[in-house]
This record gives structure tokens, C-alpha cells and sequence, in this order.
């Protein structure tokens, strides 16, 4: 079972240096949706970062995805990591719903 993630990325440098990172950043985006890791992404507003929700295996996983992000690479960028257990959810996530585990 998946495990679901907010990874919340907040720029480092200019726009103008995201803006240059822009388009192979848009291309790992569609790269995570299609192999099924990401689940909804865009900007923060203001437009100081942005935030992903994924759906990956574990949290190493998570790391290794972001650590591969053209915005990380280009150093343009910091990311926080949130796991969280979604345990109600829109009838199209269903799919994404956990049980808590026992306390």
C-alpha cells in the first residue's frame, strides 16, 4: 500500500533562476504522474514555492523523487516532507483512503 506525502518546496533563489529550471522541472512533474507517485501539484500564491501531494511507497521514496527534481539539482529550491494518514477523502481518492493504525 502507498502511503501519501505533501512535499512542500519553498524557493530559494530568484524567479528568474525557477523560471529557468521551469521546464525540466514540468517534465519530472509529468514523468511522477505518469508512473502514478502524484496526485495534484501547483504554485503556492505568493508565489513562493509550491506543493505536491504524492502517493509512493514509502518515505524513502519521497526523498529519492525530490533529491531527482531539476529544481533541487538547480539549488533553486528547499523541500519539507509531510507524511500524513488520509483517512477521509474525496469519492475520486478513495483509492487513497487509510485506516488509522491502532493506537
Amino acid at each position: 500500500m502507498a502511503l501519501m506525502f505533501v512535499l512542500e518546496l519553498t524557493y530559494t533563489a530568484p524567479l528568474e533562476r525557477v523560471d529557468a529550471a521551469l521546464p525540466d522541472h514540468v517534465a519530472w512533474l509529468k514523468k511522477h504522474y505518469a508512473a502514478g507517485h502524484f496526485l495534484a501539484a501547483g504554485r503556492k500564491v505568493p508565489r513562493d514555492g509550491g506543493v505536491i501531494l504524492a502517493s509512493v511507497a514509502d518515505r524513502a521514496t519521497a526523498e529519492r523523487i525530490v533529491a531527482e527534481d531539476p529544481f533541487t539539482i538547480a539549488g533553486v529550491c528547499d523541500y519539507r516532507i509531510t507524511e500524513f494518514v488520509a483517512t477521509t477523502t474525496a469519492p475520486e481518492l478513495e483509492p487513497y483512503r487509510e485506516q488509522l493504525p491502532p493506537s
